[in-house]
């Protein structure tokens, strides 16, 4: 699919490497999203550098051009889809313990990690029947997608996985263990646990799933649903569409579809699967915030009847709750 020379760029990157000197980067790389008028988050810690960041074409190929002019990101894997609106309202560069937070000292990519597996090979490993296929994503992200016969670990953040690895798979580390995640990062990393655990057999999807769905035919693929990401699309299905879905802001999951039909459903306020878990003081201040986020819509969409477009890219004001607090692929 050609995307329209004025879409919105998208770049979800990563990238594990040694960075001894990454709070000298922030500043440099933080003044080069602004130049460009790219926003977004970058993480940098110790072990690398991850993030998403989303802008015109000039500026993020500008930004990712001054983050290849250091060597060590050279080969910064990078996977592009394309929006109407800038998806995120900050430009944020952030210092970090770990770039995708999994709580074990002396879990490092950048020492040992599992097998890649491309995207064209994928099908064939797990159709394997000898593989344990694992989600290594948390239970709002596999609620509304993933892989046929995968294992879903029912985290609540990332943290919980090794937790789930002693509990679930101390007895099959001589079997075959395939993971996978959004864009890689998280399935890397728990390649590395798996490997300082005596693992023999692990495998991970390079690129993750947006690369598995933005090159596998819907026709051959084995993905079921949709894929969450963590910014203003929410979710996005192959070909790397933007799908049906919206955010709850009463717990965060994603709301497909159907259930944005349910009389429980109250945009911004609560869904069917939260709706008796908040106080009514809950309710009330979280209506009386949508009231004043409608009111702004309201005034955005008189101006551009006016023909007072607001600046290209500007998004309408709209508050995506955190998950957990992670910035996660």
């Amino acid at each position: 699919m050609t995307p329209n020379p004025e879409a919105i760029v998208v770049a979800a990157l990563y990238r594990f490497v040694r960075l001894p000197d990454y709070q000298r980067l922030q500043e440099p790389i933080l003044q080069q999203m602004v130049a460009a008028s790219v926003r977004g988050t970058l993480l940098l810690a110790e072990e690398g550098i991850n993030g998403t960041i989303a802008g015109s074409r000039e500026g993020i190929d500008s930004v990712l051009a001054f983050l290849r002019s250091d060597p060590r990101f050279c080969d910064t894997d990078v996977k592009e889809s394309f929006c109407e609106q800038i998806p995120f309202k900050r430009t944020r560069v952030r210092l970090k313990k770990e770039i995708v937070t999994l709580g074990v000292d002396g879990i490092d990519p950048n020492d040992s990690v599992g097998t890649y597996v491309d995207a064209k090979d994928w099908n064939d490993l797990i159709e394997d029947p000898d593989v344990l296929l694992i989600d290594t994503r948390n239970d709002y992200e596999v609620a509304i997608g993933t892989f046929e016969g995968a294992t879903d670990p029912q985290t609540h953040s990332f943290r919980e996985f090794p937790e789930f690895v002693d509990k679930h798979l101390a007895t099959a580390k001589q079997s075959k263990v395939a993971m996978f995640c959004t864009g890689g990062i998280r399935c890397e990393k728990s390649t590395a646990l798996l490997k300082k655990k005596g693992f023999k057999h692990v495998y991970h999807l390079r690129g993750g799933i947006l690369k598995y769905l933005e090159q596998t035919p819907e026709s051959e693929s084995k993905w079921r649903g949709d894929c969450f990401v963590f910014d203003e699309r929410v979710a996005v299905s192959h070909g790397l569409a933007v799908a049906d879905h919206v955010l709850c802001f009463g717990c965060g999951w994603p709301v497909d579809r159907p259930s944005q039909s349910h009389p429980d459903f109250q945009p911004g306020v609560h869904c069917p699967r939260c709706v008796d878990k908040l106080t009514e003081e809950q309710k009330s201040r979280f209506a009386e915030r949508q009231r004043q986020i409608d009111l702004t819509h309201s005034r955005q969409a008189e101006t551009i009847e006016k023909n007072e477009s607001p600046a290209k890219g500007q998004p309408p004001f709209r508050t995506i709750p955190s998950q957990n607090g992670e910035d996660l692929l």
